[in-house]
């Protein structure tokens, strides 16, 4: 029944059971325990494994398990995720189980109901910060080097949705060092993966066949052209070194409150439940993390972040107008030898966008003959037969851009949206119980596209106000403070104007913007608005005609199942949906018919599309398992009846993105 025999440490067990994964810096040396655990090995993947023996057999069952040098209880050695270990061993053994206290928000509705009512296990820190990207990394290392100088120790505990850090994490990106000169000095002595100077910078304007050169509005001397994913994996590795626990694979997805409406925490989702809803064999319950303080770094449209706007009013207590969004599309190639300049750095406007659609594209030469190209289209286009996936192809088939890449590999393919609201829009990112940090809250350089470095110093300023509210005794509201104090505040006011100039097309943004920086270098004396919020931009589908695309040709034009394998992109196909029609009657009343089904064309995995069903009716079928977590359904649809949630587990598996 059982086939060969793998040796796991404990804590590795319970993160199997709790679907997490193990920390990057485990060494063995500090486990000198052991269990050898007996698992099925099956010539079908697609058969799962035999369930985990019940938590009280992990001890005690012989015929499961062969017990090493295992120490009491109430001594098992402290390394990262042992507390894991001891608050589920010790739940196994009956010494002490959680209370099962939950409370919700005013006005957040009904409570969820959850399989798991008795109990579930839970683990407290002084701090949790949610989302392992630059954010939530930067103010983790700034709190345990606060914590250093000062003599005094707070437990830091950093969440992950992604299997491994940087999985989830996709940008350009051309980096801007100045949070990480701040954060971690001798950052070029680490071996940091920032390592491809920025050589060139041109800016394009293109026709169907041509390219233009204009004077270009960046400045990226001192910049670096990197991998954001693998830059916050170096991250992590920082962290945990500094004593962060950092815990891959945690899907956080409830904000926890206390007696008096504090969030002091999250909760992860329930894991093994099938489909239909019941309980499979592998159930486990979610995890409670209780924080004193909560910090959320999940990046654009994260779900709790916006929960936590919504009800407690932030975006109004902040600077007032809405969200505004983009959604970005990326590959890495690999190109041949004589095409590749490192460090070379080339963005462009115009084709294949129409005049009234707001976007752009980038060329970014890394090392190894990597080039990351990508396509941004705002997400308050009109057309709702446009296609942000077949303008990327479309693109790629112009001259300029076709003969970079004949001949060369995609290596990976990904999308992800991204803050385009800039200054206007940024929420008062405080609550009671913690604080909204980087991109989150919305805290990205439209006219720079640039992100991390903001979101990095935010992170950092969060984790400077959470010190002294926990040492002490200071108010959370510091860290507001000190975002209006620091060079963020001053970058994103002297860009605030640069994105709505747009609402007026393409030619008047062009001119605005251009006044808007080189005449009153940011400093013009009125702030315009945006325009209406995305999902109302959309226009009705009897204005416009649908956009005939051409076919992919398989060089440099790829259809979506092509382009998901290289995203790696995974899901457990029997576990409820993570994306959720509020009403599952609007798709076909009212999206179909007036809008031509529109979620059939911003998504960029095809998650979405209508077919017939048995009586040659036209229904909505929902392709859950390959969603890429952009959030462009959220963002997007007509009447926001799409809603995004975490799932069990999986999505995108980035590695140089």
């Amino acid at each position: 029944m059982y086939g060969q025999a793998q040796k796991i440490r404990p804590t590795l067990l319970w993160r199997r059971a709790f679907r997490l994964r193990p920390p990057q810096r485990s060494d063995p040396a500090k486990c000198p325990w052991q269990l050898t655990l007996c698992t099925s090995v099956s010539p079908r993947p697609s058969l799962p494994p035999p369930p985990l023996p019940p938590l009280s057999s992990v001890c005690f069952a012989q015929s499961h398990f062969r017990v090493r040098k295992t120490p009491p209880i109430g001594k098992l050695p402290l390394c990262p995720m042992h507390r894991v270990l001891r608050a589920a061993a010790a739940a196994a053994a009956g010494i002490a189980k959680a209370p099962a206290r939950r409370y919700s928000a005013p006005g957040w509705g009904a409570a969820t109901v959850r399989w798991f009512s008795a109990g579930r296990e839970a683990m407290s820190y002084d701090v949790v910060i949610v989302g392992a990207g630059p954010a939530g990394l930067a103010a983790a290392i700034r709190l345990k080097q606060l914590c250093r100088a000062a003599d005094t120790d707070l437990s830091v505990c950093v969440l992950e949705k992604g299997a491994e850090v940087g999985a989830h994490v996709l940008s350009g990106n051309v980096f801007e060092p100045r949070p990480l000169d701040e954060l971690i000095p001798n950052w070029r002595q680490e071996d940091a993966p920032i390592r491809v100077p920025v050589s060139s910078d041109k800016f394009w304007m293109l026709t169907k066949n041509k390219a233009w050169t204009l004077p270009s509005p960046f400045d990226n001397k001192g910049n670096y052209v990197i991998s954001l994913s693998q830059l916050v994996r170096w991250m992590s590795v920082k962290a945990e070194e500094l004593g962060v626990e950092v815990y891959p694979g945690f899907a956080a997805s409830e904000i926890l409150y206390d007696e008096n409406q504090m969030v002091n925490g999250v909760a992860t989702n329930d894991v093994g439940i099938a489909k239909d809803g019941t309980k499979r064999e592998t159930f486990q319950p979610g995890v409670e993390l209780r924080g004193r303080i909560t910090l959320l770094a999940e990046g654009c449209r994260g779900s709790l972040s916006e929960k936590i706007i919504t009800n407690h009013k932030l975006r109004e207590s902040g600077q007032g107008q809405h969200q505004t969004y983009a959604l970005g599309i990326k590959e890495v190639w690999e190109i041949e030898e004589g095409k590749h300049k490192p460090g070379s750095v080339v963005h462009t406007v115009g084709w294949p966008l129409d005049t009234k659609t707001y976007g752009g594209s980038f060329l970014y030469h890394l090392e190894d003959r990597q080039l990351a190209i990508g396509l941004v289209v705002a997400l308050n286009y009109r057309n709702p037969f446009l296609s942000p996936y077949d303008e990327f192809q479309k693109f790629k088939q112009h001259p300029a851009i076709r003969t970079l890449l004949e001949g060369g590999t995609v290596l990976q393919y990904g999308a992800r949206t991204l803050n385009e609201g800039g200054f206007q829009s940024i929420p008062n990112p405080v609550f009671p119980g913690g604080a909204i940090i980087g991109c989150s809250a919305g805290f990205l350089n439209v006219p720079k596209i640039k992100g991390s470095h903001t979101a990095m110093k935010s992170g950092m300023l969060a984790a400077e106000a959470t010190f002294k509210a926990l040492v002490e005794g200071s108010s959370m509201d510091l860290y507001w403070e000190n975002i209006k104090k620091s060079w963020i505040w001053e970058e994103l006011y002297r860009s605030r104007n640069y994105r709505p100039a747009f609402e007026y097309g393409f030619i008047p943004g062009m001119a605005l913007s251009a006044v808007e920086r080189y005449i009153f270098k940011g400093k013009l004396p009125f702030t315009l608005k945006h325009g209406k919020p995305d999902h109302e931009a959309t226009d009705m589908a009897n204005l416009h005609s649908p956009i005939q695309y051409p076919k992919p040709d398989g060089q440099v034009s790829f259809d979506v199942s092509s382009s998901l394998y290289r995203s790696n992109t995974n899901h457990e196909h029997n576990q409820p949906p993570h994306l959720r029609l509020r009403d599952p009657t609007i798709p076909e009343i009212v999206n179909l018919p007036q809008y031509a089904g529109p979620e059939s064309q911003y998504c960029p995995a095809r998650v979405y599309e209508y077919v017939s069903d048995e009586n040659g009716d036209t229904k909505l079928h929902i392709n859950a398992q390959n969603c890429l977590h952009c959030k462009a359904c959220d963002i997007k649809d007509p009447k926001q009846n799409i809603e995004w949630t975490v799932p069990e587990g999986g999505g995108p598996g980035y590695t140089v993105m």
